[in-house]
């Protein structure tokens, strides 16, 4: 029987949660499906469990082992403290710390070192972290915010769409196969009237390569996409030289429409969420121990 972890971390999203430990530096991870703790707490405690029963049995250990092992979980939705003493309600651990998801990923492309992180994939966030730490922004669902993420970018195309049947716009390439793609404006209507996040997000490609062949439109969109990010981290308090790092499936698009002073900063992300959970877990049992 494989010895208990050091520390358990879980990187809980919406599209996927990853049940990580390490035992003696040696990494070991599961993964299961979406964790979203506001739109499904039922759901995500499930996936949360699963995933340590999974990773129970990759490292052929029982499950009942991994609950007094120090947990750091990062996850979707966690709004504040009472939603966090939620969600432990509903899990085995004696000893967990629950943060939101952006402060995971945060560390894990930020280290402890001064920068900006623009995260933008089917939703968006944003944080300058100075000193060990981090400002944030954004992160508040798609009804909210989420500017400049893959569905505020699919959704605007639709609705420039619309516009440019009306008469308000011109056409050009991307609204007129934009229209022909969902048969008129009723396909439209029809789509985003039942569209999720994800779904909106699916036209992002489209437009992010309308904008590199030229479109208009498509450069519209993503200009005030770059102006929105560069405004949110300019007030969180980014200034240059500090690096600048993406995250997120979108985010690298908006490269080509920041300003030099920007572009010169572009730097990789050091880790993962998951590696910044990790790091987060250790903090935690240091703390513990006191």
């Amino acid at each position: 029987m494989t010895r208990p972890p050091d520390i358990i971390a879980i990187d809980g999203g919406g599209t996927r949660c990853r049940v990580s430990c390490e035992i003696a530096g040696q990494r070991h991870t599961y993964e299961s499906g979406s964790c979203n703790v506001t739109s499904d707490m039922d759901g995500a405690a499930q996936q949360i469990l699963d995933g340590l029963d999974g990773l129970a049995e990759v490292i052929s250990l029982d499950a009942s082992k991994l609950h007094s092992v120090p947990a750091y979980l990062g996850l979707a939705g966690v709004t504040g403290p009472s939603k966090a003493s939620e969600v432990a309600g509903r899990l085995p651990f004696s000893q967990v710390r629950i943060e939101e998801d952006r402060v995971a990923a945060a560390r894990g492309a930020l280290g402890l070192g001064n920068g900006a992180l623009i995260h933008c994939g089917t939703g968006s966030f944003q944080v300058v972290q100075t000193d060990g730490h981090p400002r944030f922004a954004g992160g508040w669902g798609a009804r909210l915010g989420d500017e400049a993420s893959a569905q505020w970018v699919g959704r605007m195309a639709l609705s420039a769409t619309l516009n440019a049947r009306d008469q308000l716009t011109p056409h050009t390439d991307l609204t007129t196969a934009l229209l022909a793609q969902f048969g008129g404006t009723t396909g439209i209507v029809e789509f985003a009237a039942k569209a999720s996040a994800s779904d909106l997000g699916t036209i992002a490609p489209d437009v992010t390569a309308a904008g590199e062949a030229g479109d208009a439109i498509a450069r519209t969109i993503l200009e005030d996409g770059a102006n929105w990010l560069t405004f949110a981290i300019k007030r969180l308090g980014w200034a240059a030289p500090m690096p600048i790092t993406f995250t997120g499936g979108i985010a690298p698009c908006y490269a080509r429409y920041f300003h030099e002073d920007l572009q010169d900063v572009l730097a990789p992300a050091f880790g993962t969420p998951l590696d910044g959970a990790i790091a987060l877990a250790y903090d935690f049992k240091k703390e513990l121990m006191g």
